[in-house]
């Protein structure tokens, strides 16, 4: 008898169980890893980890773990309940083709949705010059001079422009913002919210007639309106100039391929979605938001912004200018707390005007043109009347009371359309339009009996021409003239260009990434699988409810998941990143001081070893930032924290603490912290940047927190793509529940009606929220508590064998860490000069990307290995740590060069390997293969290291020659 069949039928069942592929490490490897840490299984460490005053009790209620089979199958039931039809709202969503060069290649690739961060720019480059191309594109077709690395959403970057407005205008006095009543209802919900704790006026109508009522430091108007509307704002902006105010213009960026740029009309900030560019809608996200502005406003641009720099070859090299951003410098006094991008689809946009080109483009936007050209002379000659006379791709009729009977007549033919106040009907096409949709359209809105030759109607136009656009406002300028934009149109030429880019990256497709409190796992291809499905993809997030039913059981069931995780009452699904999840959470802690008759608390205790974005959060929702001492272990100082809640008793509002600890630490006096809170009238807002480590062992509910924000990007697989996208809900107790947001467009049950948005959409980048969805069903409560505890066993392994040769800065109970550790480099640097950068740089040579450098204390490395590593992986990565170490030996004891080291020419490229003038005191062999595995498999930084100083003193953030990159 076979051993199989000497086996029970859920002994069987369990061989396809997921939790074992996404946890690295073996049983034998578990157990030898328990062995070299002196216990003998994962419950007796976590005992000497996780305080027991805090452990949950009982298993988190969530299913037994599935296979990835039946999730797929569930979830494909789960979509399927989704209505796909032709949506033509518009409002800054429009459906488009994704080329499947770029799909396959990019959306669907590992290698590029794996990447993290550009932080080491030397094994960074693909990515680094697919941004370059997206700012060369931004810029092309706004008219300015700077444009960064995109930000969330369009209404979250309208918020930003009108914060630079207010930083940058001459108008110092002024207090209000002037909004164009053209604008986008979800952006003017969101820059309402955004200006009300800032304390600015946000009045919204015709902006020209408001700059003689009102004394303004910026205004926006939308290009062209929502409407459909385009016009010339060449005067409305030299009038606001004249008055010492800013103009921010939001723009259709496939617009700008036909229309004048508002950068030539004068406007100062030119935002808007990249959606378009094609990524699908994805009923709200992930998009890219551009964002360009002029050279003399580059210090206040939010963001990331990728510039050109050199290496020390002189070779033009990539990498983020300006890297570190406003909010870890300003802090407190920032004016942004943006610490993300939307990298992965703003590449993907990037590709798209790469593949199409200029002319491309033109025929593109031409055609839609035409098409809507067609579609309102259709309705003019049978009766019907327009609002405008000019638009690019959206209509507005003006039904009267025919409009709801117009409307249910384009419902029941497949079309969504948008009411637009009592009498109006709009209707905006897009890249999927062609001809046997105008005459659907007819149908549905004429009847089939309306007598219209589409072939006839087009011969009369070329005949007679357009005036649909103004004349003056026809675009005459040149764009996307660079040749990166006209050298890749076929498929085969475009793939070599995607996989080129690819090669030079650093992602988990090659090796761990361990970046302490950057939580990158695995992303499961099981887990991503569904983002591509049109059933998520094609939603426009203003469709009627009734359509998005999936959706709908899809957030519902995510949230009964996260609510078990986290012990909240409620979850807000809407903010789309984690600091924007601060933010709101923070915004819901003020909205219900003030229901309470207590709006003058607004002190934010933050310990000081707080991420930059907790207190420029904290400055955006009006609170006043009052740091709190840590003591040498790296724990919040009790008795300071007691003595300033105290102190502030009457005005706290809250603190912001991160558990556990930013130092990578289970804190033990962390109930005591949340009481002493409560006791003096505050709230707790707990950082969710390390609530991997609590997943199904604690529950920050639970711990004391009243509202937290869960980085779905990092604790719940969805991938980082290289700088973005990412999610950031916040779980809330039952009585902050009815103050976090809402959404003007399509209303959420829950949150008091009357609140604003924090994020365009109403979920925020919905489409991603299946990734978290699948991951949470394979694994169960019992594979979720698993991660968390292999997480801190192979935390607590590298700490161990690290420590015998760096000193482990922190550690808690039983000297354990949490999931996380800090190696300190500060007294090996003070010995040899090698810095914790020589040493993150020298990882690139043994194919690694290196941990968290200088965060969050200078001159240390932050680790995290996370609980997909195996420990064979462990192993390569303290093997090259020791080898590291060794060098570093030699150099204090001065066999090695000071200055002329492996370390300090760190990283080595395949240019100092055939130099034939190599003049360095160790070999080629160990500045790049200074480990045995190197030889069977390598990635090669591209360049050498990069010259971060004469980046920033020569900014340069737009394409550049080609030939530049010629020896």
């Amino acid at each position: 008898m076979s051993e199989l069949s000497l086996r029970p039928l859920h002994a069987l069942e369990q061989r396809d169980a997921f939790i074992g592929r996404h946890i690295g490490p073996s049983a034998d490897e578990a157990a030898a890893m328990l062995a070299e840490l002196g216990v003998d299984s994962l419950a007796a460490l976590i005992d000497e980890t996780v305080p027991g005053s805090i452990r949950v009790k009982q298993p988190i209620a969530l299913d037994t773990p599935k296979t990835e089979a039946q999730v797929l199958a569930e979830l494909k039931a789960i979509a399927g309940q989704n209505q796909i039809k032709r949506s033509l709202i518009g409002m800054g969503y429009h459906d488009t083709l994704t080329p499947n060069v770029i799909l396959r290649n990019v959306l669907e690739n590992p290698g590029w949705y794996t990447a993290y961060t550009p932080y080491q720019p030397e094994v960074s480059q693909g990515r680094l010059e697919a941004i370059l191309n997206y700012q060369q594109m931004v810029l092309d077709l706004t008219g300015l001079d700077l444009a960064n690395a995109s930000l969330l959403d369009e209404a979250t970057a309208a918020a930003e422009a009108m914060t630079l407005c207010k930083r940058m205008s001459k108008a110092k006095r002024a207090n209000v913002f002037l909004v164009d009543e053209e604008l986008h209802p979800q952006t003017i919900s969101v820059i309402q919210t955004r200006a009300e704790p800032l304390g600015y006026e946000v009045i919204v109508g015709d902006v020209e007639a408001l700059l003689d009522q009102h004394e303004a430091f910026g205004a926006v108007v939308q290009y062209p309106g929502t409407s459909g509307v385009v016009r010339d704002f060449s005067a409305l902006i030299e009038k606001a100039h004249a008055q010492k105010a800013l103009v921010c213009a939001a723009a259709d960026l496939l617009s700008l391929v036909l229309l004048k740029s508002p950068g030539e009309m004068g406007a100062d900030v030119v935002f808007g979605s990249a959606q378009r560019f094609g990524v699908p809608m994805g009923y709200g996200g992930p998009h890219a938001a551009f964002f360009a502005t002029r050279d003399e406003y580059k210090r206040s641009v939010p963001g990331r912004i990728i510039g050109v720099s050199v290496d020390t070859r002189g070779k033009p090299a990539l990498r983020m200018a300006m890297q570190t951003r406003e909010q870890h410098i300003r802090r407190e006094k920032a004016t942004s707390n943006i610490c993300t991008a939307q990298v992965l689809l703003a590449n993907m946009a990037a590709f798209y005007a790469i593949y199409h080109g200029p002319e491309g483009l033109k025929t593109i936007a031409g055609r839609i043109h035409r098409l809507t050209d067609l579609l309102a002379t259709g309705l003019q000659q049978k009766g019907l009347k327009l609002v405008h006379d000019s638009w690019f791709d959206t209509l507005s009729v003006e039904a009267g009371d025919q409009r709801d009977a117009l409307y249910e007549s384009a419902q029941a033919a497949g079309f969504n359309l948008r009411k637009l106040g009592d009498d109006r009907l709009c209707i905006s096409l897009d890249e999927r339009t062609d001809r046997n949709e105008i005459e659907a359209l007819w149908i549905a809105l004429l009847g089939a009996d309306h007598g219209l030759n589409i072939g006839a109607l087009d011969a009369e136009l070329v005949s007679n021409g357009s005036d649909s656009i103004p004349a003056g406002l026809e675009r005459t300028s040149a764009f996307l003239t660079h040749p990166i934009f006209n050298e890749y149109h076929s498929e085969t030429e475009m793939l070599r260009y995607l996989k080129r880019l690819e090669n030079k990256d650093l992602s988990l497709a090659h090796s761990m990434i361990a970046l302490g409190s950057c939580t990158m796992k695995l992303n499961a291809t099981a887990e991503m699988i569904p983002v591509t499905w049109p059933e998520f993809g094609a939603l426009h997030p203003f469709v009627p409810v009734e359509q998005a039913q999936g959706y709908k059981t899809l957030i519902d069931s995510l949230e009964t998941m996260l609510k078990a995780v986290t012990g909240f009452d409620a979850i807000c699904m809407q903010p789309n990143s984690g600091a924007q999840g601060e933010y709101a959470g923070l915004l819901a802690i003020r909205n219900y001081h003030q229901s309470q008759g207590q709006g003058h608390r607004n002190i934010c205790l933050i310990p000081t070893s707080a991420h930059g974005t907790n207190p420029a959060s904290a400055a955006l929702a009006d609170m006043k930032v009052v740091l709190v001492n840590c003591d040498d272990k790296g724990n919040v100082d009790i008795n300071d924290l007691r003595s300033k809640a105290e102190t502030h008793a009457e005005d706290l509002s809250c603190l912001m603490i991160t558990y556990p600890s930013t130092h990578g630490v289970y804190e033990e006096g962390v109930r005591d912290i949340c009481d002493i809170i409560h006791a003096n009238g505050g709230q707790v807002y707990m950082d969710g940047a390390n609530l991997n480590a609590q997943v199904a062992i604690t529950r920050p509910a639970d711990i004391g927190a009243d509202v937290s924000h869960m980085n779905l990007h990092k604790t719940f697989c969805i991938p980082h793509g290289g700088g973005g996208p990412g999610m950031g809900p916040i779980g809330v107790k039952a009585h902050l529940a009815p103050f976090v947001a809402n959404h003007p467009v399509v209303g959420i049950d829950g949150p008091y009606p009357e609140n604003g948005a924090v994020s365009a959409a109403p979920w925020g980048s919905a489409s991603i929220l299946p990734i978290s969805w699948v991951y949470i069903a394979l694994m169960g409560g019992e594979g979720l508590r698993q991660a968390t505890e292999y997480a801190i066993l192979n935390a607590n392994y590298l700490a161990k064998k690290l420590g015998a040769h760096y000193p482990v800065l922190y550690s808690g109970r039983n000297d354990r860490v949490a999931h996380e550790c800090i190696i300190d480099l500060r007294p090996l640097k003070e010995r040899s000069g090698i810095s914790e950068e020589d040493v993150a740089k020298r990882l690139m040579d043994f194919g690694f990307h290196a941990p968290t450098m200088s965060f969050p204390v200078p001159g240390t490395l932050m680790i995290e290995p996370t609980e997909s590593e195996s420990k064979a992986e462990l192993d390569r990565f303290i093997e090259a740590m020791v080898k590291i170490r060794e060098e570093i030996a030699l150099v204090e004891a001065g066999e090695l060069d000071a200055d002329n080291n492996p370390l300090k020419n760190a990283p080595h490229t395949q240019a100092d390997l055939i130099d034939p003038d190599w003049n360095r005191p160790y070999s080629r062999e160990q500045a790049a293969f200074p480990a045995s595995w190197l030889k069977e498999s390598k990635l090669w930084p591209t360049v050498n290291r990069i010259d971060n100083v004469y980046g920033d003193r020569n900014l340069f953030c737009s394409c550049i020659p080609l030939d530049a990159y010629a020896d």
